[in-house]
C-alpha cells in the first residue's frame, strides 16, 4: 500500500506566461496537498520566471479560481497567468 501512496500525482496544466515559464503546457508532478505547496514546488523547479507569474497569477482548482495557499488540491490544477482586462 505504501507504493500506491508514493505514486500519487497531480496533473498540472500551464497557460500563456505560465507555460512560457515552465517550458511546457502540462506535466504530472508528485501530489501535494495545497495551492501553497504547489506554488513552492513550481518556484523551486522553474525559478524566477515562474515566481513572477505566480506573484499575480492564480490556480484553477476544481473549476474555482484560487490564490488561497491553504486551498486543497485535487487531481488536476491549471496555472493561470495574470489576465489583462479590456
Amino acid at each position: 500500500m505504501a507504493e500506491l501512496l508514493s505514486e500519487a500525482r497531480v496533473a498540472v496544466r500551464y497557460f500563456a506566461a505560465a507555460a512560457d515559464a515552465a517550458g511546457r503546457e502540462e506535466e504530472s508532478l508528485p501530489a501535494v496537498d495545497t495551492v501553497g505547496q504547489l506554488r513552492a514546488v513550481l518556484i523551486e523547479k522553474y525559478g524566477d520566471a515562474m515566481a513572477r507569474v505566480l506573484a499575480s497569477g492564480s490556480f484553477l482548482v476544481d473549476g474555482i479560481v484560487s490564490r488561497d495557499d491553504s486551498r486543497t488540491l485535487g487531481a488536476r490544477v491549471d496555472v493561470l497567468p495574470p489576465f489583462a482586462g479590456g
